[in-house]
């Protein structure tokens, strides 16, 4: 199998071929799929965790061409795991996605299921995801991780692609103020992504061991290919911001004709982002990144108490509109909702994108 096929075709026993109405589908959110899909725009995105699997299971409702490109800074758990035990990349990123990428019919929930399932057990296997074992035997067996995560998304039947940020392991490090409670002026350095996510304190930067880590070329080039661009949402010093520190990565964001959404989190993150408003968020990704622009920031009509203070942090330091729509689950959870997140996507694509068919 040659790179670059996953998602196209139907796997063995798949009934439903990308681009046709699933169940969970709106015909609202559909209307640019129905059997034109040259007319479909070009979409990555870029995050890692639950917040970009959120943004994935929206955006594949809304179009077929789509490419998720993921950090792999994880160092806990499963994936903290296998990445000491065989010194490959954390898996458990990459496995999230493949998951959101997987179809609302039968097969995709089967096999979301599957490679979602952890072993429990007393033994060494116990906490351990199937997904990531099957990505990481692939990884063993073809030598290639784009090779053998194509042919994962292959086998799910997923509605797009997913390729690792960069090909090697990266370790992350924060500047923390604060870290010791009793000491909150202080300045400390916190390492490894899973200590980072819920460190005391208040994170000032971060940055990758090593430094200017090797970009992976597809997903280069697919930011610099793509008609949008979509960051966040996701654990903000953790997920999102690593992007912006992988030079080849940066770059392609920032010289790509693509246009470019910020999405923003429900809330603040506990330990990570504790405290942080919408705005906040903004001016600390621009810390990291002073040369990225955006197009669109969207966020969710109620986690913004100000949103005149949002709209001029945006415009100044983003160049960027605002975009306020109602994306969170009706129970109140900080999490999305799929449906109203890709009615939101939607509809920021048609109403900031070009006039007419993608290309």
């Amino acid at each position: 199998m040659t790179a670059g096929t996953a998602g196209q075709g139907r796997a063995p026993g798949h009934p439903e071929r990308p681009g046709t109405v699933r169940p969970g589908r709106s015909l609202r959110t559909l209307r640019g799929l129905r059997g034109r899909r040259g007319a479909q725009p070009k979409v990555v995105a870029l995050g890692g965790g639950h917040g970009l699997s959120a943004s994935l299971t929206a955006l594949r409702r809304i179009t077929g061409d789509l490419t998720a490109v993921v950090t792999v800074a994880d160092d806990g758990g499963s994936s903290g795991r296998l990445r000491d035990e065989l010194g490959v990349l954390p898996p458990g990123d990459l496995r999230k996605a493949l998951a959101a990428l997987c179809g609302d019919d039968d097969w995709g929930r089967t096999w979301s299921e599957v490679i979602q399932h952890r072993f429990k057990s007393r033994g060494e296997l116990h906490d351990h995801a199937v997904g990531n074992l099957l990505i990481v035997a692939l990884w063993e067996q073809l030598g290639d991780h784009v090779q053998a995560l194509d042919l994962v998304g292959r086998l799910l039947g997923a509605h797009g692609r997913v390729l690792p940020m960069s090909a090697v392991p990266l370790e992350l490090t924060a500047l923390v103020r604060g870290h010791d409670p009793d000491r909150p002026e202080e300045m400390s350095t916190v390492r490894g992504q899973a200590t980072v996510a819920l460190t005391p304190g208040e994170v000032q930067r971060v940055r990758l061991e090593p430094a200017d880590p090797p970009a992976v070329p597809e997903a280069v080039r697919a930011v610099r290919d793509a008609d949008w661009v979509v960051l966040g949402p996701g654990s903000w010093f953790s997920s999102v911001i690593p992007h912006l520190l992988v030079p080849e990565l940066r770059e392609a964001l920032t010289e790509t004709k693509a246009r470019r959404v910020l999405s923003l989190n429900l809330a603040p993150q506990p330990g990570e982002t504790d405290g942080f408003s919408p705005q906040r968020h903004v001016e600390v990704l621009v810390q990291h990144a002073p040369k990225l622009a955006f197009d669109v920031v969207l966020a969710d009509r109620s986690a913004v108490p100000d949103e005149d203070s949002l709209r001029a942090v945006a415009e100044q330091r983003l160049g960027a509109t605002v975009e306020l729509a109602p994306v969170a689950a009706a129970d109140g959870a900080p999490r999305h909702d799929p449906e109203l997140l890709a009615a939101a996507y939607d509809r920021i694509f048609r109403m900031h994108g070009r006039i007419g068919p993608w290309r």
